[in-house]
């Protein structure tokens, strides 16, 4: 399993490296636009959900495909598998990220939250944990894993992007380069992890030969 996990990164690694380079262009904009951080957080408030119905659709329907038809195991993965992994990616990391930066940055674990969402009036926690629920029921009843790699990269990135210049004050333009690193990192090992390694531990099957 080892070779194959390594295999899969290595071979998700240019469409992570094209979903980084993407954000970079996005924040590019946003700092020569002078976009102001509440509309990056309006941004983020909507990326973030889209890509917890994303990730928990692949990650129910892997483990749909390959292990077996228990709901509630379903459920259970696809839930830490999504909001879980999710968070790491969007929220965890970009904090890590800010904070060995030395960015002034908040820290928010948006499924927990009670905070009410800008333009919805939503609160966070309720359209988080509803967003798992709807692509855990699409995985479960519906469960294809022929979801695009790449749209998910780049929703997953745009996400990580977003909590920066959101919830970060900084001075952007100098910190591009390893603002690039740690995009790619948060979306490298946790969208590998959720779609695709993660489901396939609670199975006996062994890794497919084709994957998302």
């Amino acid at each position: 399993m080892l070779r194959r996990i390594f295999g899969e990164l290595k071979e998700h690694s240019p469409f992570t490296a094209l979903g980084a380079a993407s954000g970079i262009i996005v924040m590019l904009i946003i700092i020569f636009a002078n976009i102001l951080p509440r509309v990056s957080e309006a941004t983020f408030d909507i990326l973030h959900p889209l890509h917890v119905v994303l990730s928990a659709l692949t990650t129910t329907a892997m483990y749909r495909k390959y292990g077996n038809s228990k709901i509630w195991m379903a459920v259970i993965i696809g839930y830490l598998g999504s909001v879980g992994i999710a968070t790491l990616s969007d929220a965890i990391i970009p904090y890590l990220g800010g904070v060995l930066l030395g960015i002034d940055i908040e820290f928010h674990i948006p499924f927990m939250e009670t905070a009410k969402m800008p333009f919805t009036g939503i609160e966070t926690w309720i359209l988080i944990n509803s967003a798992a629920i709807i692509g855990i029921s699409i995985g479960y009843f519906r469960p294809t894993t022929k979801v695009p790699h790449l749209g998910h990269v780049f929703l997953s990135t745009w996400a990580s992007l977003f909590y920066f210049t959101a919830f970060g004050i900084a001075q952007w333009l100098p910190l591009i380069p390893l603002i690039f690193i740690f995009l790619f990192i948060a979306v490298w090992l946790p969208c590998c992890i959720s779609d695709i390694v993660f489901p396939l531990l609670f199975t006996r099957q062994r890794l497919p030969v084709e994957t998302v």
